[in-house]
């Protein structure tokens, strides 16, 4: 149910990789609290299309759909300009899209490379170079979805790893460059949701090594944001690791 005295009511918020999984959830928690939103898909058209028509169905006009290939950097500051003209103005930016496959050592590809890197890590850059003018206007702030495995390398996911280890520094180093107008953080997600080609007995096996005994949501990663959004305006280069305890369970 929509909040209407939210203070997030009227803002904008442009979400990478929104049409589905971990950012159309994300999308749905901030439309609920009054946000726009600017939904950015590469390929998932359809995805993308039914969740415009829902939020906006609860909310007439307050979502946009922008497609991007984000491995053109071009393209990427067009996305932004597009959001940020969609109402004049932009108040957060989440750079959620990742690219998720094994590149075990000797068997990777300059195409794997830059496609893993390009998403994780280059995009949110080009992403934020491009917003930080509106987001300084608007006191506004950029969160970037990292993961557990920048600290600690998942097996032969050893790009992956590099790239989200990469976006925690950028995280880092944002929030250097452009303070005190835009606070920069990052959401780092443990076993929320399972890769597709995960089978149940490695599920089992992380989940008994997570403090908690159980897999998070996504709406545990939503709220994170929400709060990182709404709530913590003296907070600036963190990362607010939701993963249950697993990080800290050798």
């Amino acid at each position: 149910m929509q909040n209407n005295t939210s203070s997030l009511s009227g803002k904008v918020a442009l979400i990478t990789g929104a049409a589905q999984r971990m950012g159309a959830v994300i999308a749905e928690a901030l439309h609920a609290e009054g946000l726009n939103l600017a939904l950015h898909y590469r390929t998932s058209k359809q995805a993308a299309h039914a969740l415009q028509e829902k939020l906006n169905a609860a909310r007439a006009d307050s979502v946009v759909l922008i497609q991007a290939d984000l491995l053109d950097s071009a393209k990427v500051t067009h996305m932004v300009h597009d959001a940020i003209g969609a109402w004049g103005r932009l108040d957060v930016l989440i750079n959620n899209a990742s690219s998720f496959y094994p590149t075990p050592v000797g068997s990777v590809s300059d195409t794997q490379w830059d496609d893993i890197m390009g998403s994780n890590l280059r995009a949110p850059f080009f992403a934020a170079q491009a917003a930080a003018r509106a987001l300084g206007e608007s006191s506004g702030c950029i969160i970037n979805i990292v993961d557990i495995h920048a600290d600690r390398p998942l097996k032969t996911y050893p790009v992956y790893s590099t790239a989200k280890a990469g976006l925690v520094m950028l995280t880092k180093a944002l929030a250097c460059e452009l303070a005190p107008q835009v606070r920069v953080n990052a959401v780092a997600p443990g076993a929320i949701l399972w890769p597709e080609a995960l089978d149940q007995v490695t599920q089992q096996r992380i989940i008994s090594r997570t403090l908690l005994k159980h897999q998070g949501q996504p709406g545990d990663i939503a709220r994170a944001v929400l709060f990182l959004i709404r709530d913590a305006g003296y907070i600036t280069g963190q990362v607010i690791t939701v993963d249950g305890g697993r990080s800290i369970n050798a």
